[in-house]
């Protein structure tokens, strides 16, 4: 695989989005009484387990660049910046229709265990998974084909407007996607560290977590 850079890094996100568009298949597969929801946890315990079956060949993850205190504080900063951004901009046309969302049984109490695994996968898995593919290797591949010689801080400004663009579509949220892209794109072109963006975007995640529990605004799950 280690001559397929972009390979291994496109497999968890493939995968996991993969399984995703399937759920509707595979839902009636389940045993009796499970409910559906579960395949969330199942999509993000597979992309996890090919994020670590291939980490020898993720030499940004395993042996980053420094970062400094000011990347790290403006990562931070950006990440809580998303997330306030992400909460105020759904609506049309900025949005796609509201499907309804991930939904851990509020009409019988919160299932504690749906939580924690949508949480666990929103805030440790996805962040990681992502970045990996759209910053990583789509960023730097849309600036050079042999992307791994690529300096992050050499992307230019087309590659992170396509990126990000392209990052938007994964989105119902599709305008707060195209500034959450252009945002963790330009923390990886200036901190050099892909460490950096993931942590933002783990902060974006587990703050819209805790807001969509405290409101039961499932919509944003």
């Amino acid at each position: 695989m280690a001559e397929r850079p972009g390979l291994v890094r496109s497999l968890p996100f493939l995968l996991f989005i993969g399984i995703m568009a399937l759920d509707p298949l595979l839902r009636p597969f389940l045993p009796s009484g499970v409910d559906g929801q579960w395949l969330y946890g199942v999509r993000s315990a597979l992309a996890l387990a090919v994020v670590l079956a291939f980490w020898k060949h993720y030499a940004e993850l395993r042996d980053p660049l420094p970062a400094s205190l000011t990347d790290w504080g403006i990562g931070i900063g950006m990440g809580v910046a998303v997330f306030f951004l992400w909460i105020n901009l759904d609506f049309k046309p900025l949005a796609f229709a509201n499907a309804g969302g991930f939904d851990p049984g509020p009409e019988n109490g919160l299932d504690l265990g749906l939580v924690a695994v949508r949480l666990a996968g929103a805030t440790l898995v996805v962040p990681v998974m992502e970045e990996l593919f759209w910053r990583s290797f789509i960023l730097r591949w849309l600036q050079r084909p042999k992307f791994l010689s690529l300096d992050p801080a050499g992307v230019g400004v087309r590659a992170l407007l396509i990126s990000s663009v392209l990052f938007a579509t994964e989105h119902r949220l599709w305008f707060a996607g195209l500034l959450a892209g252009l945002a963790y794109g330009w923390l990886y072109k200036r901190s050099r560290n892909l460490w950096v963006p993931i942590v933002s975007h783990a902060i974006t995640n587990a703050l819209l977590g805790a807001y969509v529990l405290k409101t039961e605004a499932w919509g944003f799950w």
